[in-house]
């Protein structure tokens, strides 16, 4: 009989050879910036500039209230309230039930929520981070003849070196990327983007998203001036 580590190797394996991919290859230079740029005019790109509070919830366990203007943003889990300071997180304050906190573990806490919001703000914002510094940005060909969009974060974030393949409609909204990044193990996998909607201040932005499995819910999606 087969024992439930076999089971699992042979699970594991089934899994990494039906959706395993390698990195595609692709072109920098005009084109690929053309084709950013046709993404982010999808999106209004000027309206979320100009978009200075984001709210929203990550699969109802980490709340953020960001003023992205102020470098600055809320975020709480649990019992835990972590008011970040983007531009330099010493600066940042801890409340654990509604007190502040300045014990041996404020430090770890500070570092925890600065994850948190690295990821999760990631699933609300990324189509408009394609020109951050640091930056790289391909035109791959798809074997139906479509223009897709390789992004690779060469610095940066918590994971720096991850890459992205944005699949966009013909207007050049995106609708779905694969991920090649470091903490999965099988690369190439796809995540849909998906519920859109025009916030107040104009931009727009997901509230859920499909990937494998796994619902990733970004709640009560709030953006304004």
């Amino acid at each position: 009989m087969l024992t439930l580590v076999s089971l699992l190797i042979l699970f594991y394996s089934a899994f990494y050879f039906t959706y395993n991919e390698e990195l595609p290859t692709g072109k920098q230079g005009i084109a690929a910036d053309k084709l950013a740029n046709k993404m982010l005019d999808a999106l209004n790109y000027e309206a979320y500039k100009e978009t200075n509070s984001l709210a929203w919830t990550f699969r109802d366990k980490h709340h953020y209230q960001w003023s992205k203007n102020q470098n600055r943003c809320s975020v709480q889990w649990d019992d835990i309230t972590v008011q970040l300071d983007l531009k330099n997180k010493s600066n940042s304050a801890v409340s654990v039930g509604g007190q502040l906190y300045s014990g041996e573990e404020k430090e770890q806490l500070i570092n925890k929520a600065l994850a948190y919001f690295n990821n999760d703000s990631f699933w609300l914002v990324a189509p408009y981070k394609v020109f951050d510094v640091g930056v790289e940005r391909r035109l791959v060909k798809q074997e139906d003849g479509s223009d897709a969009l390789l992004i690779t974060y060469t610095s940066g974030g918590t994971t720096p070196g991850d890459s992205y393949l944005w699949h966009l409609d013909a207007q050049g909204f995106p609708t779905s990327f694969q991920m090649w990044v470091q903490i999965i193990p099988v690369q190439g996998i796809s995540a849909s983007w998906e519920q859109w909607i025009t916030t107040k201040s104009g931009a727009q932005l997901p509230r859920f998203h499909k990937l494998l499995f796994l619902d990733i819910i970004m709640g009560s999606v709030q953006g304004t001036k």
